[in-house]
């Protein structure tokens, strides 16, 4: 099993710029990757990003937020950030940290408890 904490998130103004960030403790040895989904009122939880815990592996951006937010590892910490900057009200949503560990041929995600994202004037 894994255990997230998240941190961050919050109320900032459109233009903004804000940063998450998520630690993971437990069998973090068979972490394959850690990332972010948002969920906001009424629509299903969508993939923000996330980032392959391997070395070289790939990172993955929504379409909607791909030159804005930038999501980085740090191995030793096992932990994941997310930057979040030009922050738009469209980006308003909870938050939610994913690990996938992988256990011989299958995989496995756990999720953290979300953290609320307000962008508003």
């Amino acid at each position: 099993q894994v255990q997230l904490v998240e941190s961050g998130g919050g109320l900032v103004q459109p233009g903004g710029s804000l940063s998450l960030s998520c630690a993971a403790s437990g069998s973090t040895s068979s972490l394959f990757h850690m990332g972010w989904y948002r969920q906001a009122p009424g629509k299903a939880r969508e993939a923000v990003a996330i980032v392959t815990v391997i070395s070289g592996g790939p990172t993955i951006y929504a379409d909607s937020v791909r030159g804005r937010f930038t999501i980085s590892r740090d191995n030793a910490a096992n932990t994941v950030y997310l930057q979040m900057n030009n922050l738009k009200p469209e980006d308003t949503a909870v938050y939610y940290c994913v690990a996938r560990l992988r256990l011989g041929g299958r995989f496995e995600d756990y999720w953290g408890q979300g953290t609320q994202l307000t962008v508003s004037p």
